[in-house]
């Protein structure tokens, strides 16, 4: 009969949760929902779980980018005051099983939302999805509050036009470090570029100073495929949707180089047919 030995104590191992992810900028109309469509797909694609929430109380679009708004039943204040389960309020992609939609409520108000909650919220989401993405609404009010709350990370998305890095310059200095943002500069015009009608993505980092996770062209397939509910990652034949992968696995970890859009232009060149009126 062997004797029995005391029982070692084995510390708890913390469980592995997934990264939380607030997709902002600022301002309104420059991409955010657009990108967190197409970044989540890309994502799921991979073989990731992913979970976007759309934290736009009041003014939700992240289901009609996806081409979900008539499978929506239920919203993320519904399961924060107990109405529904999780479960029944995500609702799954039509083109990826793992890809999975957490809708914004349509008719209430972003201070409606608890943070409190909101952080417990995507604390759960955490605990079942590799990825959680957060839509971020404009503005930098209690939405922006709530949708930064329980996220680690933070990609601001800042289109080549003054105002707009201004008000993602300022974003960046309410987030802070802990965020560490990545940078995508979204709808870029190469020909404007080049007649120096438009920032360049070197213009804009030399203020915003961020990694770059990439690039994005102005393209009119964008706003179709929008309008059609289908994201443009569904597509890697593509060059914007090829970008959303890339940028999809800089995310995941891998070294791999930031898309960009060629504009062949010198800042100089730019400087001078902005002062000489060149068309």
């Amino acid at each position: 009969m062997h004797e029995r030995q005391p029982e070692i104590e084995v510390a708890a191992v913390p469980a592995v949760r997934g990264r939380a992810i607030v997709i902002t900028s600022g301002k309104g109309g420059v991409g955010k929902t657009t990108t967190t469509a197409n970044l989540g797909t890309a994502l799921a694609m991979r073989g990731a779980r992913v979970a976007l929430v759309d934290a736009d109380v009041g003014l939700r679009n992240l289901d009609i980018v996806l081409g979900l708004e008539s499978r929506v039943k239920h919203h993320l204040l519904d399961v924060i005051e107990g109405g529904v389960t999780l479960d029944e309020a995500l609702v799954p992609s039509k083109y990826n099983e793992s890809l999975m939609l957490l809708a914004a409520a349509q008719n209430r108000e972003k201070d409606e939302v608890p943070t409190e909650a909101m952080t417990a919220l995507i604390e759960r989401l955490r605990e079942r999805f590799d990825y959680v993405l957060v839509d971020c609404p404009a503005g930098i009010e209690h939405g922006f509050r709530n949708a930064v709350a329980g996220a680690q990370e933070a990609i601001v998305v800042c289109t080549p036009e003054v105002s707009a890095v201004r008000d993602v310059d300022r974003v960046i200095g309410l987030l802070g470090n802990r965020f560490k943002p990545q940078l995508i500069v979204n709808r870029l015009r190469p020909q404007l570029v080049k007649r120096g009608k438009m920032l360049s993505v070197e213009d804009v980092n030399a203020i915003l100073r961020l990694p770059l996770l990439g690039v994005i062209a102005d393209e009119p397939e964008i706003i179709i495929t929008t309008n059609k509910g289908e994201p443009l990652a569904l597509r890697r034949d593509g060059a914007t949707g090829a970008a959303y992968h890339v940028m999809a696995a800089k995310i995941a970890g891998e070294d791999v180089a930031a898309p960009t859009v060629e504009t062949r232009d010198s800042f100089f060149g730019r400087l001078g047919a902005f002062f000489g009126g060149k068309a």
